[in-house]
């Protein structure tokens, strides 16, 4: 530490720096001095370092952030500790990771098919349809509630979260988390972030009420809010209890949000690979008949046996980077990196984008190439630095869930339909249409022809 020197942090105002960082490139140009070896890139508005890699050691091990302190997402310490422990054990023994789960992905995906099929050759955009399949598991595990596709509320309901992140990820709303204090009261495109968040809050307020209301509290928790709820009774005479109604809320509305946009956002840009390199279709569904045949359902014991297929899936998470600059982490004590001393609480940004893109390991990482995963002898390779789960004791939550809904609507999509562009393959754009918090691709049709 005594060979550190202070941090320093750019001379100029908050908002011109800002300024200059948006005009130096387009937003997913924006890359770190350095690669894997811990670069950084600046971002002036408040004390932060961006960096590719986690710092080891418990120096980042809580990922403490002091923006928002409710639910299991947002808050830090050993309130995180205990929400974030009870909300994986409750998704465990409501069947994440197991058979169970597994039925009902599968079977949210059938009506997902069934869904397709009524487009009967016309062209669509896939986004809708795919966000309700999403949806619909996490609203069965949250709520033990699943809704018809044909549900105008649901679509509204799904329709908020899409606009949400749309919102969060474009300048203005990376603006307003900045500056929310002074923007709140003023006139702008947040109002209408937050009456997009109101509606998923609201609804998840309704679902807690209704819940409450018909509780068994004798019985074994059937979701989500049965087991919050249940909790909380054992808990009411605690008065440092977590099991608050305002950590409920949280945690279950950011599960509704985070359970169904990124998903969907991620099968939905594989579709867009899938429609822009016709070749990697052909071969993906010549795996899946060779294997499965055409009757069978994929399950995920299927893995194994779709290499190419399960290459394809992680190619296409890993070009997308769906959250280019992780989520954003604090250090837990004052710390000393390539000659600066960082205070405790600086922010730090593990820049996935930056890892998931580094040509020193994924060579030309901006072009689309399965074989990254693949061995010489066709068997599907882990790379280590596949990471669009971040990592660490903060790793997504979800992951589990997540890997086993991709595999298993991708591949039932790729089963059941050849997928066929409705523009010119070379009208077809890859780069995101939004890059912020997320990364969202453009919009696009296709229609889907049965086998």
């Amino acid at each position: 530490m005594d060979q550190c020197s202070p941090c320093t942090w750019d001379p100029g105002g908050a908002w011109w720096s800002w300024l200059g960082t948006r005009l130096c490139g387009r937003p997913w140009e924006i890359k770190p001095r350095s690669s894997v070896g811990g670069g950084c890139w600046r971002h002036w508005t408040r004390p932060l370092m961006a960096m590719v890699f986690i710092m080891p050691g418990p120096v980042l091990s809580s990922g403490d952030m002091e923006v928002t302190k409710t639910g299991v997402f947002f808050s830090s310490g050993e309130r995180w500790r205990q929400l974030r422990r009870f909300t994986m054990l409750t998704l465990r023994d409501l069947g994440m990771g197991k058979r169970e789960g597994e039925e009902l992905i599968q079977a949210e995906t059938q009506c997902l098919v069934e869904a397709l099929q009524k487009t009967e050759g016309r062209a669509f955009d896939p986004s809708l349809l795919l966000a309700q399949a999403t949806s619909n598991i996490v609203c069965s595990l949250t709520f033990g509630l699943r809704f018809p596709y044909e549900d105008k509320e649901f679509q509204a309901l799904v329709q908020a979260a899409g606009s949400t992140l749309l919102a969060i990820s474009s300048p203005w709303g990376q603006t307003y988390e900045m500056f929310s204090r002074l923007l709140q009261p003023l006139p702008g495109p947040h109002k209408q972030l937050l009456r997009h968040l109101s509606t998923l809050a609201t609804f998840a307020a309704q679902q807690v009420q209704r819940h409450r209301g018909n509780l068994d509290s004798s019985g074994p928790a059937v979701d989500v809010v049965d087991a919050f709820l249940l909790k909380m009774a054992q808990e009411e005479q605690d008065p440092n209890t977590e099991f608050t109604d305002e950590n409920m809320l949280m945690t279950v509305t950011y599960l509704l949000f985070a359970g169904t946009m990124t998903v969907s956002t991620t099968v939905r840009y594989t579709l867009l690979l899938l429609l822009k390199y016709p070749e990697v279709q052909e071969r993906v569904r010549e795996e899946l008949t060779r294997e499965l045949g055409d009757g069978r359902a994929p399950g995920l014991g299927d893995r194994a046996r779709l290499p190419y297929t399960d290459a394809v899936l992680h190619e296409a998470q890993r070009l997308l980077a769906l959250v280019p600059m992780g989520m954003p982490r604090a250090l837990t004590r004052t710390t000393c990196f390539r000659g600066y001393t960082l205070p405790q609480g600086t922010e730090v940004f593990p820049l996935l984008g930056s890892v998931l893109h580094d040509p020193e390991i994924f060579k030309q990482p901006e072009e689309f190439n399965p074989g990254r995963f693949l061995d010489a002898d066709g068997r599907f390779k882990k790379q280590e630095a596949f990471l669009p789960y971040s990592l660490g004791k903060r790793v997504c939550l979800g992951e589990g869930l997540a890997r086993a809904e991709i595999f298993l609507l991708a591949t039932a999509i790729l089963q059941a339909f050849s997928l066929e562009s409705a523009s010119p393959l070379g009208a077809l754009n890859l780069q995101p249409a939004v890059s912020g918090v997320f990364n969202i691709p453009p919009a696009f049709q296709l229609r889907v022809r049965p086998h």
